[in-house]
């Protein structure tokens, strides 16, 4: 961490209370480690959203693998777009249900639209994209 700078903050005390519970719950030591990471979210999550950042992220697929022809949709969805995977983990949660998370790498415009194709295929029960730029996440060192 570079220099520290102290700030003073005016905040309603009903919002600070939800917050010192939350913070407290969350198992932070301080408010000010909170805070930091409160920014580091925001700065993260607006970073991502232009479409020529660089980004890495992980879609998480639910789906019923009995479905016709799903798996290999997927599969052969994944292999269109390899350029863009690093990697795939595949868990069976029961007879029928399968997890996989995809981990993806590239512009933001890119992994967001290979993410939504893999999330709207016909048979995907839930899907979601979690996206960070490892460079705006990295400026806090």
């Amino acid at each position: 961490m570079g220099d520290l700078s102290r700030i003073g903050v005016a905040i309603d005390t009903q919002l600070l209370r939800r917050f010192d519970r939350f913070i407290a719950h969350k198992g932070y030591q301080n408010r000010s480690e909170a805070f930091r990471d409160l920014i580091r979210d925001r700065l993260v999550g607006s970073a991502v959203v232009a479409p020529n950042a660089f980004v890495v992220g992980t879609v998480t697929l639910i789906y019923d693998h009995h479905t016709r022809l799903l798996p290999e949709k997927l599969t052969d969805l994944q292999h269109e777009h390899h350029h863009v995977i690093i990697s795939t983990l595949h868990a069976h949660l029961d007879h029928e249900s399968c997890l996989e998370v995809v981990v993806l790498r590239g512009k933001s415009k890119e992994v967001q639209k290979l993410a939504d194709r893999l999330i709207s295929t016909k048979g995907v029960q839930h899907g979601r994209l979690v996206m960070s730029s490892p460079e705006t996440a990295a400026d806090h060192h």
